[in-house]
C-alpha cells in the first residue's frame, strides 16, 4: 500500500509499533529498527519507553538509531533525547566497510544486535569498526557476544567474528571492536536444539583494565572455586590485564564471562561486571552461580540467548525448536515485534514466564 510520494518514489505506509508493549524498553526500539532496516519497510514507533520513569529516547538508545541510519541511508524523524516517537524510513541495505562511533560508553553489543540482521542480507560481506562501551550495565558484554552469541548463531548459518581491540567501560567508553559478517544468498537454517545433554567443559575470560592484575586473578579464582564445587569441572579462565604505563584504556573497569560447552554443541553463558565497592571475589562467585543456574535447567540456550535467537528463527526456512533456560519478558517482546513484521511466521511458546521453555518457530524463509 503506497502511503506517500518522496522525490518521485512511492513510499509504503509505515508499520505502527507501540513502544510500550511487552517489556516496554529500548529492546522494542532496537528490534523494530533492525527488522525495518532488513525488510526496507518504514516504521513509526510511538509511546517509546512510556512505562519508564524517564520516558522517551535516552542517549544510549540513539546509538542504534544512528548506526542503522548510516547502514541503510535512512530518513529519520524524532531522533533526539526525550522523543516519544520516531519515524524511520530505510532506503538500502548497505554492506562493506562501516565505521561507527556510538559515543562515550554507549553499548557496542546492542548496536551489533541491531545492525547484524541487515548486514547478513546485504549484497557483500561487511567489516564494522565500532567505538563505544564494550562492558556496560544493562547490555551483554562484548565477550558474551564473541564467545557465546557468535558461536550459537552459527547454527542458523550466520558467520560472525568479533575482535576486541580495546575495552570501554562506563562512563568514558573508548572501546574499539571489529566485527566481520558474511552475507548470505539463501534463507537461514532452521535448528532443533532443545536439551543440552550435559556440560563437557567450562571456559571464560576475566579482565581488568586500569586496575591491578590481582583484580582479574581474584575474579577468576573465585569463579573457578564455585564451578569446581557446583559442577565438578575445572574451568579454564583466561586473564586479561595490562601493566601500568602500557594500558591504553580511558578508564578503569573489570568483568568476567563464563561459558559452558555442552554435548549438544551449544554454549551457555553468564557474565558479571565489576563496580566501585564490589569485591572482585563477589564478581567471580556471582558469574559462576549464574552459570550453574543456567546449566541446571537442562536447556540448550541461556535466557539471554533465547530472546536474541528469535528474529533469526523467524527469518529461517522450516521449523525450528529451541530450549531456553527461562522464558523472559524480553523473549516474549522479541516474538511480538517479529510477528508485527512477519505475521505469517508461526510461533509457539511452551513454558511460563520465568520458567524453562521450548520455543517452536516456523520461519518465513526470508530472502531480499
Amino acid at each position: 500500500m503506497v502511503w506517500r510520494e518522496l522525490g518521485g518514489c512511492a513510499v509504503l505506509k509505515p508499520i505502527e509499533i507501540d513502544g510500550s508493549i511487552g517489556e516496554g524498553g529500548g529492546q522494542i526500539l532496537r528490534y523494530s529498527l533492525a527488522l525495518s532496516a532488513l525488510t526496507l519497510k518504514p516504521v513509526r514507533i510511538f509511546n517509546i519507553r512510556a512505562k519508564r520513569d524517564n520516558p522517551g529516547l535516552r542517549p544510549q538508545h540513539l546509538t542504534a538509531v544512528r548506526a542503522l541510519k548510516e547502514v541503510t541511508r535512512a530518513f529519520v524523524k524524532g531522533a533526539e533525547v526525550g522523543s516519544m516517537e520516531l519515524y524511520f524510513e530505510p532506503r538500502e541495505r548497505a554492506g562493506g566497510y562501516i565505521r561507527l562511533d556510538v559515543g562515550t560508553a554507549g553499548s557496542v553489543s546492542l548496536v551489533l544486535q541491531a545492525i547484524l540482521p541487515v548486514l547478513i542480507f546485504s549484497e557483500r560481506d561487511s567489516t564494522i569498526e565500532i567505538t563505544g562501551g564494550t562492558d556496560v550495565e544493562w547490555s551483554p558484554p562484548i565477550d558474551y557476544m564473541r564467545f557465546v552469541f557468535a558461536h550459537n548463531i552459527r547454527f542458523t548459518g550466520v558467520e560472525l567474528s568479533i575482535e576486541v581491540k580495546k575495552r570501554g567501560h562506563y562512563p568514558r567508553g573508548g572501546g574499539l571492536v571489529v566485527a566481520r559478517v558474511k552475507s548470505v544468498s539463501s534463507p537461514l537454517k532452521s535448528i532443533r536444539l532443545v536439551e543440552h545433554g550435559g556440560v563437557v567443559g567450562v571456559r571464560g575470560l576475566s579482565h581488568a583494565v586500569k586496575l591491578p592484575k590481582h583484580v582479574a586473578e581474584r575474579q577468576a579464582s573465585s569463579a573457578s572455586r564455585v564451578v569446581r564445587e557446583r559442577l565438578g569441572i575445572e574451568p579454564v579462565i583466561d586473564l586479561e590485564y595490562y601493566e601500568p604505563g602500557r594500558d591504553p584504556h580511558l578508564g578503569p573497569g573489570s568483568g568476567i564471562v563464563l561459558y559452558a560447552d555442552t554435548r549438544s554443541g551449544t554454549r551457555i553463558g553468564a557474565d558479571s561486571l565489576g563496580a566501585r565497592g564490589k569485591p572482585a571475589e563477589r564478581v567471580g562467585s556471582e558469574v559462576a552461580e549464574l552459570l550453574v543456574e543456567e546449566v541446571s535447567k537442562g536447556m540448550c540456550f541461556d535466557r539471554h540467548m533465547g530472546d536474541m535467537l528469535i528474529p533469526y528463527l523467524v527469518l529461517a526456512g522450516g521449523l525450528s525448536e529451541v530450549g531456553v533456560s527461562s522464558i523472559t519478558l524480553h523473549t516474549l517482546t522479541a516474538i511480538e515485534v517479529s510477528k508485527i513484521f512477519f505475521p505469517e511466521a508461526e510461533i509457539r511458546v511452551r513454558g511460563g514466564l520465568g520458567e524453562p521453555g521450548i520455543i517452536s518457530v516456523r520461519g518465513v524463509s526470508f530472502q531480499p
